[in-house]
């Protein structure tokens, strides 16, 4: 089969990961799904757009090709909750973020399909972030990840009120350095609000790969949708993403920078 990732490398010591980034759903997996199922509302919308500025800096890309429906490529594949005591989305999710069923009744993936999704899917694209990583890590000695992900600004499932604009997670200061915490604090990023490591503390790939004490410094950036976005649509406002692209930027290029850092 194909694969089911699009890897572009670069020429710096920093990968852009995009893990929700993506919308197909197999059709024998579809064939099960409700019309919101198909419709993959929770996607994080054009994260390979708002980011495509990334390459000319010599910054390394992975993107699934797959709904997060499929698997979600940002969660662990034994089911720990990352957020204990607050609501979330499974493994392989059954109801999107509104609560509304994925699948027909009685069509939910079985033991045995999540299994073959995990094959199929998950460590696919979790082996090749493992080897870009180390490729980089023997090349430049320093690695930053960028996992990159954006949310409608208003989910009563996961938070109340509205969400600020960048929520920047960092595990708590266990998946990067804390020199480099406390320059994307100290970025101007207004007129947009900002957090660390508020709701969003960072995933799966945040925490399972940040290892700052090999010099290997994840980051999360959990990118509120009314930023460049007509909410609750999934339409791309060009007026409000070319506004927040500007941050964006002086954000990412703050990683890069780091990265290539002695």
């Amino acid at each position: 089969m194909n694969k089911s990732y699009d890897l572009v490398t670069g020429k710096i010591g920093m990968l852009i990961s995009m893990p929700h980034n993506g919308q197909l759903i197999p059709d024998s997996i579809a064939a099960t799904m409700t019309n919101t199922g198909h419709q993959v509302p929770d996607t994080d919308w054009y994260m390979d757009k708002l980011y495509d500025f990334a390459q000319g800096l010599g910054i390394s890309i992975i993107k699934p090709k797959y709904s997060r429906y499929v698997i979600d490529l940002n969660r662990n594949i034994d089911g720990i909750n990352l957020y204990p005591g607050a609501n979330s989305t499974e493994l392989c999710p059954t109801t999107a973020f509104d609560l509304s069923p994925l699948y027909i009744s009685g069509q939910e993936p079985d033991e045995a399909e999540i299994k073959r999704r995990i094959e199929l899917y998950w460590q696919p694209y979790h082996q090749a972030l493992n080897d870009t990583l180390a490729q980089m890590k023997a090349q430049f000695g320093k690695v930053i990840l960028l996992d990159a992900h954006s949310i409608l600004s208003h989910v009563p499932r996961f938070f109340d009120g509205q969400l600020p604009d960048f929520n920047f997670g960092s595990a708590n200061g266990e998946s990067c350095s804390s020199e480099l915490i406390n320059k994307i604090a100290m970025l101007d990023l207004s007129p947009y609000s900002s957090v660390v490591n508020g709701r969003f503390k960072g995933g799966y790939i945040t925490r399972g790969y940040g290892n700052p004490k090999e010099n290997i410094h994840a980051v999360q950036l959990e990118l509120s949708q009314h930023t460049y976005m007509d909410e609750p649509s999934d339409r791309y406002n060009e007026q409000k993403a070319a506004q927040v692209k500007e941050k964006l930027q002086v954000f990412v290029k703050c990683l890069a920078d780091f990265s290539q850092e002695k």
